[in-house]
């Protein structure tokens, strides 16, 4: 019952806001398309439709939480460029069998920058930052190998004394086959409004909306997993307008292939044992907007890797945005139960 009202709470909701599919500076509250952990950033931040009791897979797909992930605490942190840091903490229970809920707070710091007048003066300094409070839930449909989940985000963001305020959900359905390996999601993200504008009788902004289908499929004779995102399936031509000082020239579609795989994101682990990983990605379409022609060195590459040592699981992800840097992402998971039961033996 309750899993019916909630679904059809979110589907209410959705009814009744509007979605759109602009991208590249068309939103507002873009900070929801980080990766939110250190392995979808080394995946090339693909959508992951694996269960394997990884707290940081339900934080981008609600649909993944699982039993064995109750108690489960995750921190994220990504040194991002120049002095912007962004953050995702979250913790998971599961409040019946097959039924789990999650909170997280995301967060993205843009720093400190100097307040100014018209005549250059300094006058002192301001702050901004971005922040999203979360709640997800995730439950089996009949007991089958579909499972369905949600999360709703409530938005705030602060640039100086402009303030602004949202809501978004996401929501997603992964169905697993457990004999081949094999996992296909669907996803809706960041399908909400801007509630307040950031300037009184402002035009309310669009949210970072996007549908996304992907699957992941581990080989049956090789310890390797796949996975394959295809992002923005709401929008075909994801290739940019250029805007020179002279005209404006819109680029239509000329290559079938190139469009068609600045939709996909490919990413893939080496799964060395189960205390140790590897991971790289491939997102092409951030490849061909950010590389320099004489210089594309790494950029739309990522890599990272995962061990579990102790009580703790760690992972590292690098993505190269550019010649100019690359993001990295640190990630630490714990089961407080593993806390809980030392402390009962003794």
């Amino acid at each position: 019952m309750i899993f019916r009202n909630t679904f059809l709470f979110f589907f209410l909701t959705l009814t009744c806001i509007n979605s759109y599919s602009q991208i590249g500076g068309g939103t507002t509250y873009d900070f929801l398309k980080l990766p939110s952990s250190a392995r979808a950033s080394a995946l090339g931040g693909t959508l992951f439709s694996a269960k394997d009791k990884d707290f940081n897979s339900a934080l981008n797909n609600p649909a993944l939480l699982t039993d064995t992930m109750s108690n489960n605490v995750s921190l994220n942190y990504m040194n991002f460029f120049s002095d912007i840091n962004y953050g995702y903490v979250a913790y998971t229970k599961n409040i019946k069998k097959n039924q789990n809920i999650a909170f997280g707070i995301q967060y993205l710091d843009y720093g400190k920058f100097n307040s100014t007048d018209e005549y250059g003066n300094i006058n002192g300094t301001f702050g901004a930052s971005d922040m999203s409070f979360n709640i997800s839930y995730a439950r089996p449909v009949k007991d089958s190998n579909l499972t369905c989940g949600a999360t709703l985000k409530t938005i705030y963001s602060n640039f100086n004394s402009n303030t602004s305020w949202g809501s978004a959900i996401d929501a997603s359905c992964v169905y697993v086959i457990p004999k081949y390996n094999f996992g296909i999601t669907a996803m809706v993200q960041n399908a909400g409004i801007q509630w307040k504008t950031y300037t009184s009788g402002g035009t309310r902004e669009n949210l970072p909306f996007q549908m996304l289908l992907g699957c992941s499929k581990k080989l049956q004779h090789a310890p390797i997993r796949l996975s394959l995102t295809y992002q923005n399936m709401e929008r075909w031509n994801m290739v940019y307008d250029t805007i020179t000082t002279s005209n404006i020239k819109n680029y239509k579609i000329k290559n079938f292939g190139d469009n068609l795989m600045r939709h996909l994101i490919i990413g893939g682990e080496l799964i060395i044992s189960k205390n140790f990983f590897v991971s790289a990605g491939y997102n092409y379409q951030r490849r061909e907007e950010l590389k320099i022609e004489n210089r594309k060195g790494m950029t739309g590459f990522s890599f990272g890797f995962g061990l579990r040592i102790y009580k703790f699981q760690l992972s590292y992800g690098r993505a190269s945005y550019s010649i100019a840097g690359a993001s990295n992402t640190f990630s630490i998971i714990f089961d407080l139960n593993n806390f809980y039961q030392k402390k009962q033996a003794n």
